[in-house]
């Protein structure tokens, strides 16, 4: 087994500004945690000067830049293929480390089935809670990835659906045979629920401590990208798309009742970019089928059959006994 060491990937575009206030702390809470480690940040042609400002106060960075913009999953996958320690830490170039952010975090790959371990992440400005542990939710057909929940004084490791991309940990050998994020998912939107989703799957479980947090400032990415109907087409697209990958059987058919029903909806109130998720989401029906077939060849290797239900109910079986309450934690 490698000796600890963790391998820093963050994606960029356009993040000069953000990668100059937040890059200090993570090279503080990595000699911090006094292991061997690399930071990787994989540039998507940007149109700043953040490759320029890199290379001049951080050569020590390994810098991967792109020749064509393709989004969050495509970069990140970049940096997973070219990672060369024990862990993977994915963060944003918006994302602020405490000194002390990767203090008991390794502990939870002591057990051989983690695939990975996220911490809470707070608002820079004001404090409050904004990514918790998550729940498997299915209700009338379609999946609640933003359902929250707290474990009030946890007795035992506390397991979350899937790892924000923004924050995660994660065991880059499972990442790298899992494949690292669904590139179907580009430019963003559900990668990280997918990943989540898949690793469940195949035996592996995710993990939410919450005696760690970083710290968000909350710049958003998707302002960089044309117009609001056409990110809120990416984001129905996605939707449709998770749902049609991880589904099965009965909760399959609720699903294609409820888009049923959601498309007439959505005529009818006038939010026609719908139907442009819908087209996509058709175009790409063929990507859709052979990363199904890739899955199951894995689960097969894996001698896996997990179903989003199965995992759902693992999920629920490691809960048990303790008190759980939804919503996430009171600051």
């Amino acid at each position: 087994m490698k000796a600890a060491s963790i391998s820093v990937i963050i994606p960029n575009y356009n993040g000069k500004n953000l990668l100059q206030n937040n890059l200090p702390s993570v090279f503080a809470a990595l000699e911090h945690a006094a292991i061997p480690y690399e930071v990787l940040v994989v540039d998507d042609c940007s149109t700043d000067d953040s490759v320029a400002f890199l290379q001049k106060k951080y050569p020590e960075v390994k810098l991967l830049v792109k020749e064509k913009n393709s989004g969050f999953s495509a970069t990140c996958n970049v940096g997973i293929e070219q990672a060369k320690n024990r862990y993977i830490l994915l963060l944003n170039t918006d994302i602020q480390l405490p000194e002390n952010y990767l203090d008991g975090q390794l502990d939870y790959f002591k057990q051989a089935d983690t695939f990975g371990v996220m911490a809470q992440i707070k608002g820079a400005k004001n404090g409050e809670i904004q990514d918790s542990a998550r729940s498997f939710r299915l209700q009338w057909g379609k999946l609640k990835p933003n359902t929250f929940f707290h474990v009030v004084n946890p007795s035992a490791p506390i397991p979350t659906a899937y790892l924000s991309g923004a924050n995660a940990l994660l065991d880059a050998e499972k990442l790298k045979e899992i494949g690292g994020f669904n590139e179907l998912f580009s430019p963003f939107y559900y990668e990280d629920f997918d990943l989540g989703l898949r690793a469940w799957r195949l035996g592996w479980k995710c993990y939410y401590y919450p005696d760690r947090f970083c710290l968000h400032d909350h710049a958003a990415t998707t302002k960089n990208y044309r117009s609001k109907n056409w990110v809120k087409g990416i984001y129905f697209r996605n939707k449709l798309m998770v749902h049609a990958l991880h589904l099965s059987g009965v909760q399959k058919l609720g699903w294609y009742l409820r888009t049923l029903l959601e498309t007439c909806v959505m005529w009818l109130v006038g939010n026609f970019y719908f139907y442009s998720s819908l087209k996509q989401f058709f175009d790409f029906s063929e990507d859709i089928n052979a990363a199904k077939k890739r899955f199951l060849a894995l689960q097969k290797k894996h001698r896996s059959n997990r179903t989003f239900a199965d995992a759902q109910q693992e999920m629920k079986a490691l809960l048990a006994g303790q008190d759980v309450q939804s919503g996430k934690e009171k600051v």
